[in-house]
């Protein structure tokens, strides 16, 4: 078991400290990431995320409704109430809230879920992933991309309801967006993704969770480590609230026991990194969203292991 974490969190852990280092040695500059959250942002992670989604079969797609809706109901209610929370506290904007709300509701599925799930549940978790990945970015990655935008600075004016439409359809345009969105139709068709179609994006693709790792650590590198009760707050709430959600939903909804525990075990994943980059590309420093993916990925080990343990005994 502690094998299989180590193989999942150790390349993690590796790569954002190749980030780290190299923004600490200012062998890249940290302070101006802007090209590089492009390549990762609005190329790669939606080549990858297309072919992920476009590639599952129609029947299996089908199948995997309830993983979809259980993962996304807890995901969009724990956004919902960390924004509500931070705003509440007064000291953070709404675009800082947003992307921490983010980053304590989306797991790191990108970098983390699949190889967790393989060693564990075996290639057919490959789906699961490509789901879970999907509804993450079509779920709470819009609005907090929709918050960001509104937040933008109004050039000419205009009424009120014209600026929420217009921060509405960038952020619904964002190819972050848009990837999923078109893999899924495509998966639900039930065409088939020609395979050189397939393997050209995933030639870009296949970069995106490393580099985005590396970008994540070279973010990182230009802010202070700050481990306070906020941070164990977001802990708590991403890597044993969530799991325990998605637990008590998996009772009510009816679903596989298969699914059930890959939809538990992916909910205990550690924070994702989408809050970072996105807060990178809207110009919002986040010290609590970067502490807090260090932090649930080292605290990870300990609630993946207890789970895996629980939920796959050998």
């Amino acid at each position: 078991m502690i094998e299989i974490i180590a193989r999942a969190l150790v390349p993690i852990f590796f790569v954002i400290g190749l980030g780290y280092f190299a923004g600490k040695r200012r062998a890249i500059d940290n302070h101006h990431v802007g090209e590089l959250n492009a390549l990762v942002m609005q190329f790669a992670l939606p080549a990858s995320l297309f072919v992920a989604t476009a590639s599952t079969p129609r029947a299996k797609m089908l199948g995997e409704g309830s993983l979809f809706l259980v993962l996304g109901l807890v995901m969009m209610a724990l956004y919902a109430a960390w924004y509500g929370l931070v705003r509440s506290r007064g000291k953070a904007t709404r675009q800082e809230a947003a992307v921490q709300a983010l980053t304590v509701s989306l797991p790191n599925y990108a970098a983390a879920g699949l190889p967790i799930i393989l060693a564990v549940v075996g290639p057919a978790g490959a789906v699961h992933v490509a789901v879970a990945i999907a509804a993450g970015s079509m779920l709470p990655s819009p609005v907090t991309l929709f918050i960001l935008e509104l937040a933008q600075p109004n050039e000419g004016g205009g009424a009120r309801r014209a600026l929420v439409g217009k921060a509405l359809s960038r952020a619904l345009l964002k190819p972050i967006v848009l990837a999923p969105l078109a893999g899924t139709a495509v998966s639900l068709s039930g065409l088939h993704l020609d395979a050189l179609v397939a393997s050209s994006l995933q030639l870009i693709g296949v970069a995106a969770g490393g580099v985005a790792l590396f970008l994540t650590g070279l973010v990182l590198s230009s802010q202070p480590f700050r481990f306070d009760l906020r941070v164990v707050a977001a802990i708590l709430a991403g890597n044993v609230l969530k799991p325990a959600l998605i637990w008590a939903l998996t009772l009510l909804i009816p679903m596989p026991p298969d699914l059930a525990k890959a939809a538990i075990l992916l909910s205990a994943l550690p924070a994702g990194f989408f809050g970072i980059l996105f807060g990178v590309n809207y110009r919002t420093a986040s010290l609590e969203a970067g502490s807090t993916v260090i932090a649930s990925t080292v605290f990870s080990v300990a609630t993946l292991g207890g789970l895996i343990a629980l939920l796959y005994p050998r």
